[in-house]
């Protein structure tokens, strides 16, 4: 390796921010706070632990807990090991957590107490962790934990995983010698049926989050709650980026409105991410009041509307509008604001605002291609506003590819480009805006959910002939999944009956609420379920359905 190179990774920013500003705040959660020099000693700390526990280079570490302290450390500890961190999503239902803990071969799985018995229904079913760790907080220390062990599985407190430290006194690098190497499996939610493992690298993570440092514009005076999830596209890259700008990270176990708007007060929070339905939950809240200094939020999925746009301003609110998948480290495109705007009226300034826009910082530009050739060639389609293709992205933001599938790889990337599966249209100032969803995927409150998936869960009950699932309008998550479902002959069945059969065979985010029964579903003279046609019926008077 030449002298003049140094590997890029996530894990230089923490270890310079320590050195910079080690008696700064670097996190608070609750009562606690930590500096960067008691950060970095943490990360230590827990990255000696699990080698202890026999954790090594490229091993996976698996974890599910919301965003406490433990799993904003985990960021680092476990690359600081050259392992590979696997953050789960706390709302899946067991049986899903199992098969992303096998697929991805982790080795240890850490949980937030609150979940722990919902994970002993399939831990003696796990392959490849053979040992558990039961993160515990203060509000759930007291919780029984009922520790089952499965054959073959240890399971063991944090405290517990901690004492392992004191006997590991070995050297710990706070770099990497290869900045492709990966760092990290990022599980979809799953729009093709079974979630794939998206793979980041070093170097992706790290140019990432310098352009959440841009975008976002944080600096050594910001102060973060973290309202979106952690385990979210490694929560868009934003734990490192704040960690490098030397700003505070505000921990919260769950997105409540009173609870945002306490800490808000408390702690003078300057930014927060999220879906729209976290922006409803802000400002839907009865505390809700005008702020005293800016907040920039910045928002994935269908952008606000104008009307929730304008109240926002008028309270201090600042919106800035981004665009990616799991499979782009999170954010892509942003739509960067320009000075004219400021002159236009404001439902022209909302139109130009709802754009997916362009790359950021440290992205390639993004385009949109045609979707009628043939073979690799991919052809963007005029700059006119009104041709339709599809979004594709590559470079320095794009996964290293789908963990063992080189098949779904390979499909992804046709013609050197990661194929979103998202229908757009290019403006004339280079701005893409998303007009349609090539996939039938579900996008609720953020959160993909596959209507494949969803379909086969309903199809598995017994007096089930027939069933399609589409996403609905919902003015809290922006959309919701809608089960259409025919039955065999003689069957009698209500809405509660299947809601109840799917109760533990979906996460409940998943789990339609609405059940329509039919006598025949609408199809092609070839079989083909037409789901466009009960999407629009749905649909109507309520707009474009549109992915951010």
């Amino acid at each position: 390796m030449q002298t003049w190179h140094t590997p890029l990774t996530p894990l230089s920013f923490l270890a310079r921010s320590a050195a910079v500003y080690p008696q700064s705040p670097a996190l608070v959660y609750g009562e606690h706070s930590w500096t960067f020099a008691q950060l970095h000693a943490a990360v230590e700390e827990r990255a000696r632990a699990l080698r202890a526990a026999g954790v090594g280079p490229g091993d996976r570490v698996a974890y599910m807990m919301p965003n406490l302290p433990e799993m904003l450390i985990a960021q680092f500890a476990v690359p600081l090991l050259d392992a590979v961190l696997v953050s789960i999503n706390t709302r899946l239902a067991p049986e899903e957590v199992r098969y992303i803990c096998d697929h991805s071969g982790a080795s240890v799985l850490v949980l937030d107490t609150a979940h722990w018995p919902d994970i002993t229904q399939v831990a003696p079913e796990l392959t490849t962790v053979r040992t558990i760790v039961l993160a515990e907080d203060d509000q759930h220390a007291d919780q029984p934990l009922g520790r089952a062990h499965p054959a073959g599985t240890h399971v063991l407190g944090l405290d517990e995983l901690l004492a392992g430290a004191a006997s590991d006194d070995g050297p710990l690098v706070w770099g990497v010698e290869d900045e492709d190497q990966l760092l990290s499996i990022n599980y979809t939610s799953g729009t093709t049926g079974r979630p794939k493992g998206v793979m980041y690298s070093h170097r992706g993570a790290y140019l990432n989050a310098l352009s959440e440092i841009h975008h976002s514009g944080f600096d050594h005076d910001s102060v973060y709650l973290w309202t979106l999830p952690m385990f979210h596209c490694s929560g868009w890259c934003t734990g490192w980026a704040l960690a490098a700008a030397g700003g505070v990270q505000v921990c919260l176990r769950e997105v409540r409105g009173p609870v945002i708007w306490d800490l808000i007060d408390r702690h003078g929070i300057t930014h927060l991410n999220g879906a729209p339905t976290v922006i409803t939950t802000i400002m839907g809240a009865d505390e809700a009041h005008d702020l005293d200094h800016r907040i920039t939020i910045t928002t994935a999925a269908a952008p606000p509307s104008p009307t929730m746009l304008g109240r926002m301003a008028e309270r201090g609110f600042e919106i800035v509008h981004v665009y990616g998948l799991t499979e782009t480290y999170g954010p892509y495109t942003v739509c960067e604001w320009q000075t004219e705007w400021s002159e236009l009226d404001g439902p022209t300034r909302a139109a130009k605002l709802a754009r997916q826009g362009v790359g950021m910082l440290t992205a390639e530009r993004a385009r949109v291609v045609r979707t009628d050739t043939d073979g690799d060639e991919l052809v963007d389609v005029p700059a006119d506003a009104t041709t339709m293709g599809e979004v594709v992205m590559r470079g320095n933001n794009v996964m290293m590819g789908y963990y063992a599938d080189e098949a779904a790889t390979a499909k992804a990337f046709a013609g050197g480009w990661f194929h979103s599966g998202d229908l757009g249209v290019l403006h004339p100032d280079g701005y893409i805006e998303l007009r349609d969803r090539a996939k039938d995927v579900v996008v609720s409150g953020g959160e993909n959910i596959s209507t494949i998936e969803v379909e086969q869960a309903i199809a598995a009950h017994p007096d089930v002939a027939d069933a399609a699932v589409v996403g609905i309008p919902d003015d809290r998550w922006g959309e919701r999944p809608k089960a259409f479902v025919v039955l065999r002959d003689g069957a009698d069945m209500t809405d509660e009956d299947l809601i109840e059969f799917l109760r533990d065979r979906l996460a409940r985010y998943k789990t339609p609420r609405h059940i329509e029964f039919l006598d025949v579903l609408p199809k092609t003279s070839t079989g083909k379920i037409q789901k466009h046609a009960l999407r629009e019926k749905e649909w109507a008077g309520r707009g474009s359905r549109i992915q951010g």
